[in-house]
């Protein structure tokens, strides 16, 4: 890891504690410096690098300062030789097409679990995206909302949950989709 990744890398535990970037005094401090002028260096690299950018003579994070190391592709079945390929990536890159039409919902109830969605996950919603049969969707069924897989048979339209202990849910009035499921997210403990 290059010194500059090991400053930038203090900046965001910072960020991390306190909501905010730190002051250019706060930074003399975190890098144990003693010239303002090599802080005012390093950010200005940041800002050419789009790690962080100015506006109004106030610094901010951009995306790509929250971005992650990318190291590759790894193998879930035997074991091979990893080639080290870093880059840098953010989730919302990576899960969301198209951020002006996405919301996140976080899940409540087990009628998801056979399709991998488990209370606590939160899921990314894309109120866009027209739904296809099978797509796990966020409908209203008679005024009431809920998540669920789309099916259509026969001309007629319902949902179904990815848990036996369901039963299928048929409008008595309404069914009207809102959304479609495009990922999820789960925390570890």
């Amino acid at each position: 890891m290059s010194t500059l990744e090991n400053y930038l890398d203090k900046v965001k535990g910072f960020y991390a504690k306190s909501k905010r970037l730190p002051s250019y005094s706060e930074m003399l401090i975190l890098f144990g410096f003693s010239s303002k002028n090599a802080v005012y260096r390093i950010v200005h690299k940041w800002v050419d690098e789009g790690i962080l950018q100015k506006e109004n003579n106030k610094l901010s994070p951009t995306s790509r300062f929250f971005a992650l190391p990318f190291y590759g592709i790894i193998k879930a079945g035997y074991p091979i030789i990893a080639e080290e390929n870093k880059s840098y990536l953010t989730l919302d890159e990576y899960l969301i097409e198209d951020p002006q039409s996405s919301f996140l919902l976080k899940v409540s109830g087990d009628s998801l679990v056979d399709a991998g969605i488990y209370e606590g996950d939160i899921v990314i919603i894309d109120s866009k995206r027209e739904a296809y049969t099978g797509d796990i969707v966020l409908a209203q069924i008679d005024r009431e909302w809920t998540l669920k897989i789309l099916r259509k048979t026969q001309g007629l339209t319902y949902l179904e949950a990815a848990n036996p202990k369901y039963p299928l849910f048929k409008p008595r009035q309404t069914l009207e989709i809102r959304g479609v499921v495009k990922g999820v997210v789960r925390k570890f403990n």
